[in-house]
Order: C-alpha cells, then structure tokens, then sequence
C-alpha cells in the first residue's frame, strides 16, 4: 500500500469532523484501498465530497463501487436486524444492540457509510434459549461451536442462513483466556426505539470500554474500530471519564480499554479524556510494545492479519494476565490436537 495515499485515508479519519485541507493526494488508489480494507469506503466517499477533493476518474469509480458494495452489505444486515428484533420482540426479549448497525445508526453520517457483516445481540443468560428458538424460527440454523472457541471460551452463538448471520452473545466478550460478562452491562443499558421497534443500547461509558475491548482482543486491524471510538466520544461529550476507568477496571482487561483507546486517541485526535488513558495504562514495557505492534504504518497494512506469527506474539505480550493467557493457549493446542486426530480417525473409517 502507498503510504501517502493511505495516510491521507487516515487524515480524513484524524480531521473529522472539520475538512483536511490541502489538495487530494497523488496516489488516490492507495487512499480507495485502505477506505475499503478498514470498512469505511462509505464514510471516506462522503469525507472527500465535504472536503472538496476530486479524485482521478479511475480511483473515483473504484470508490464508488466500494461503496455501493458496502451499502448494499449493510442494507441487508439491517434487514435482517429488524426481522430479528421482531422475532425476539414475540417472545419478550428486547435485546441490547452491538457494534455495527447500532453504531452506524447512531453516530455516522449517513447509516450505512460504515461496513458492517452481520447482527450482533446481547441478551441476558436466562433469555438465551428463547432467543435462539425466536431467531430459528426466522429459518436461521445454529451453526455449531468453531474449534477453540466453546465452553467457558465462548461468548455467543451462531445463527446462520440464506439472510444472513445473527450473533447470539450471552458474554459481551471472550478472550485472552478471560470472559467479560453480560450482567452490569445490561443493568445499566438504556431503552431506545429503533426503527419503530424497541431495543437498548449499551450506556455510554459501558459501549466505550466494551468497543475498546472488542478492537484490541482483535488486535485494532480494521480502523473502523478506532474511528468508533472517535464518533462515540463526539457525541457524547458528557461521557464521565471516571466512570470509563471505573467499568474498565471491573473487566479482567483494563489494559485492553487503553490500547484502543491510545491509538484512537493518537492516530485519529479522539478526545479521549487524558485521565482515562492515565489510569488504564499498562506496564511501560507493555506500552512500548503496543507503539510498535499499533504504529501508523503498521494499523494502515493490517500487518498483523498477514503474519500469524506475529499476530501470536502480539496476543501473548499485551495479555492483561499471563497465567489465564497460558492457561487458555494450552487448551487451544489441546483442542485443535484433538479436532486433527478426530478428522484423521474420519478420515480412516471405510
């Protein structure tokens, strides 16, 4: 990828919501590519055009078709939340929104400028049986639970069909052999209405510790996450600062809350309250280690997803607790040793 081209991607990212200025980049391709590659094809079309930079007519067209693209992904999500949030509805359950759709709704432009690929619903552990016959009912299939990722290791479950994929969580999050909890968040999510149908969303200082969590337990590669961020602090501007550092320090991954919230900060101008990053911080080794598995360059090329081994080393050094982090890439050598002799004993049977 050009780095200049994808830099002023970023640019139109850390300027938001004023205009960059200056003149549009030489190397517009390398802009198109890291929008699309971060989800923000939509969002990146719209900047530009309030910008007032022109693109060359190729870069234009690719831009164009990527948004469009993303548009119609999006569309068909939504189609598929709300027949969900129906389905949910006829059985009691007004469930709490996550990430994509919600957030695009809420705090995007446009709602569908923000790539999104599925439904995410939160749902009390009580309800989970009912919810997932609700969304069965919608001809969805419960797919079964991905090696190295059930148990106490699991934090939802998947719903799959010819509509789409619905994903049923009854943990906000699992990783780094930890589990963050459905309970406080939902005691605390806020009644909304969403396209005429009830839903809650998470409280604000809860949404931004959980959104910080989920872009760090994936090591931060899609900037969509970063810029999440960005737009919930904006509009939220009475956010309380100690109560962020007080939701983050009651999950086992308060070290998790600042690596996203640092780079948001650092890569995009989020006005992340500077107490919270002071109080979050981890160890000074750990920090510096997240300078350079985060940096500019790096989050731009997504370098992380393209070489596991360090996408591994990553995982292990910026773990919030060693011995869980062990305890858990233990079990994970356990079970894919187990899914190969499985497959291989298939494999031998006439």
């Amino acid at each position: 990828m050009t780095r200049v081209g994808a830099r002023a991607f970023l640019a139109l990212l850390r300027s938001w919501p004023e205009s960059p200025g200056g003149a549009p980049p030489a190397q517009a391709e390398a802009l198109v590519r890291a929008a699309s590659r971060h989800g923000l094809a939509g969002f990146a079309a719209h900047a530009l055009e309030r910008a007032g930079w022109t693109l060359p007519e190729g870069a234009r067209e690719v831009l164009r078709r990527e948004s469009l693209s993303s548009a119609a992904r999006a569309i068909r999500v939504n189609a598929l939340l709300m027949r969900s949030l129906d389905a949910l509805a006829a059985v009691g359950v007004v469930p709490v929104v996550l990430k994509g759709t919600a957030l695009a709704r809420r705090f995007y432009p446009e709602p569908f400028h923000r790539a999104t690929t599925d439904v995410d619903l939160l749902v009390a552990h009580e309800q989970v049986e009912a919810s997932a016959r609700a969304l069965e009912g919608l001809g969805l299939a419960r797919a079964p639970e991905r090696p190295g990722h059930g148990g106490e290791h699991s934090h939802h479950l998947e719903f799959q069909g010819a509509a789409g994929l619905v994903e049923l969580h009854f943990r906000a999050l699992a990783g780094y052999g930890q589990a963050l909890e459905a309970d406080a968040l939902l005691a605390h999510a806020e009644e909304a209405e969403l396209e005429g149908r009830r839903v809650r969303y998470l409280r604000a200082e809860d949404e931004l510790v959980y959104l910080s969590l989920h872009a760090s337990n994936h090591l931060l590669q899609r900037l969509s996450w970063l810029f999440d961020l960005k737009l919930l602090v904006l509009a939220r501007p009475q956010l309380s600062g100690s109560r962020v550092v007080e939701v983050a320090r009651d999950t086992a991954f308060p070290h998790l809350a600042w690596y996203a919230l640092e780079a948001a900060h650092r890569l995009l101008g989020a006005p992340v309250p500077p107490e919270v990053l002071a109080e979050l911080a981890p160890p000074r080794w750990q920090r510096l280690l997240a300078s350079r598995f985060f940096s500019e360059e790096r989050l731009l090329e997504t370098r992380l997803v393209k070489h596991r081994a360090e996408w591994a080393a990553a995982k292990v050094l910026l773990a919030p607790r060693a011995g869980p982090m062990a305890r858990y890439g233990l079990w994970r050598l356990r079970e894919a040793a187990r899914a190969r002799l499985s497959g291989a004993g298939r494999r031998d049977v006439p």
